[in-house]
């Protein structure tokens, strides 16, 4: 069997801009397992993005072993990198620190960056809706290659989040533009970001992830629903047997926390898969990134 990490951690983000805001809404859930074997998962929050990427450093430095998932994307559509003049992704990075803020002003001038109050712009609208997407947007967070003269066609009837879109119900956008400069610095300490690094065993990894890909269907804003849920699994699926009564009830009291902690469950429960994640086959997938999911691997 192949190496596997020791610590795995699934982190609802958060683009909140109020310090306040960012330790209500970030948690991180981590699913640990010591020399003798024995689990321990536990789900907290309270940090900052600037001190969760603190924690993680400090974390890699005691276990290296270690895989975290984010819930946002680590990139945009490649023709967005072409125009910016980015010949990566963490080339994007850096442009996304100088301009980040820029594009996410309500009064920004490039109104591509759209939601809550800005419509879609009539250039991602229509037969042009893919062209605010990526390829693993499109494919829906399920790994199939997409031919770039196919997109218009897969996209059409479904409706992904864009990484464009910066307000509104679902809005991804702020929370990666807010998030890049932490993959950056996780980076910088030697942490391998897939797919643009090859995950390397026994070095820390990260991963772009989806939590309802990890959660499946369930109304997660209902504290009752995610309560049912949570007793289903704990009740039928052998995964959920190290999770303690404090980490069950944070998640029944926070959509944040039910997130989290369904992330890191299911990725713990695929862990042996991280160190041999394939490179995506899409061909754009090394400028926009690809989203971490189950059944990959």
């Amino acid at each position: 069997m192949p190496p596997a990490p020791t610590t795995v951690l699934g982190i609802d983000w958060s683009g909140r801009i109020e310090l306040a805001g960012q330790r209500r809404h970030i948690v991180a859930a981590t699913w640990r397992i010591d020399p003798q074997g024995k689990v321990r998962v536990t789900v907290e929050s309270g940090r900052t993005r600037d001190e969760v990427a603190d924690w993680l450093i400090a974390l890699a430095t005691k276990d290296p072993a270690l895989v975290v998932g984010f819930d946002f994307c680590f990139s945009y559509p490649a023709w967005f990198l072409h125009e910016v003049g980015a010949r990566s992704a963490p080339e994007f990075w850096q442009i996304a620190i100088e301009r980040g803020e820029q594009w996410l002003h309500r009064e920004s001038e490039d109104r591509r960056f759209w939601g809550k109050p800005h419509k879609r712009p009539a250039e991602f609208s229509g037969a042009q809706l893919h062209r605010m997407l990526r390829g693993t947007d499109i494919d829906c967070k399920i790994i199939t290659h997409i031919p770039e003269a196919e997109r218009a066609l897969r996209v059409k009837g479904i409706t992904p989040k864009s990484v464009f879109q910066i307000g509104g119900s679902g809005s991804v956008g702020t929370a990666s533009l807010r998030g890049m400069p932490i993959l950056i610095r996780l980076r910088e300490a030697g942490f391998r970001i897939w797919p643009f690094d090859r995950p390397t065993p026994g070095e820390p990894l990260v991963v772009e992830m989806y939590s309802r890909l990890n959660t499946g269907p369930v109304h997660k804003s209902n504290p009752e629903k995610r309560a049912a849920w949570l007793q289903q699994k704990r009740r039928e699926d052998p995964a959920w047997s190290a999770v303690g009564p404090a980490a069950l009830r944070a998640a029944r009291g926070s959509e944040d926390a039910f997130d989290a902690l369904a992330s890191a469950v299911v990725m713990a429960e695929r862990r042996h898969t991280f160190y041999t994640l394939p490179t995506p086959r899409d061909p754009n997938a090394l400028l926009e990134g690809w989203t971490w999911a189950p059944d990959l691997g």
